[in-house]
């Protein structure tokens, strides 16, 4: 069994952002890969209204996805749960999905349809750019409230401009609706209310419920572990 770890929005370095739940992980025996996103600049081309959007992020993680015949669990965070909505549709390896403070879309359903419709306060849009990003003075109080301070130190360097077009382009399928599915709400989120989540999770299969902020796998990695390996 291996885990394939997707990362948000707005931030690269996925192997820093898992890497305690990896390592509570890998103390079982149990791998874990994150893939880059195209969309936040992890391919090379630069992000923005000629970057990479979703469906370049869809085919990076599944072409990890894709790679051998190991059973996999797909956890993925926020933004990462529209991309593994169609990244880990009809592959054969994977046998569960793991979404936390994240969405289940329907098919043509996109980033923005979660929303009111306003950026959030926390996001700074630069619309002429094509690029979207977290303002960083309000990452560790939005974000990490409940992060060590060695974390909440080190976050603002893994931070990353987004390609602003992965908010309104639509998925193309939704393994949720194939696969079970798990969804983790974070009830001291900062960033997505735990009461939007409640609702996102009438979707899934099942539901956990952590008192963490919008990053457990930083602040709780144990509970984040035991949760994969209970699956």
């Amino acid at each position: 069994m291996r885990i394939v770890f997707v990362h948000g929005a707005c931030v690269k370095d996925g192997s820093w952002w898992w890497h305690r739940a990896a390592e509570a992980l890998g103390a079982r025996g149990i791998s874990s890969i994150a893939p880059g996103l195209p969309s936040c600049g992890e391919a090379g081309a630069a992000a923005g209204a000629e970057g990479p959007g979703l469906p370049e992020d869809v085919a990076a993680v599944r072409s990890v996805l894709e790679q051998g015949d190991e059973e996999t669990i797909v956890v993925a965070h926020s933004y990462g749960g529209i991309v593994a909505a169609e990244a880990a549709a009809e592959v054969a390896t994977v046998r569960h999905l793991v979404l936390i403070s994240s969405y289940l879309p329907e098919v043509g359903q996109s980033l923005t349809d979660f929303g009111d419709g306003a950026p959030a306060s926390f996001l700074d849009p630069d619309p002429e750019a094509g690029t979207f990003g977290v303002r960083a003075e309000l990452l560790a109080d939005t974000f990490l409230q409940d992060c060590d301070v060695e974390v909440r130190s080190q976050a603002a360097a893994h931070l990353a401009r987004q390609s602003l077009k992965v908010t309104t382009q639509g998925v193309r399928a939704a393994a949720w609706t194939q696969l079970p599915t798990a969804y983790v709400v974070c009830a001291d989120d900062r960033g997505t209310p735990a009461h939007l989540q409640r609702e996102f999770a009438k979707k899934a299969t099942h539901t956990f419920e952590l008192q963490s902020g919008h990053h457990p796998f930083l602040s709780q990695p144990v509970a984040v572990r035991d949760l994969v390996l209970n699956l």
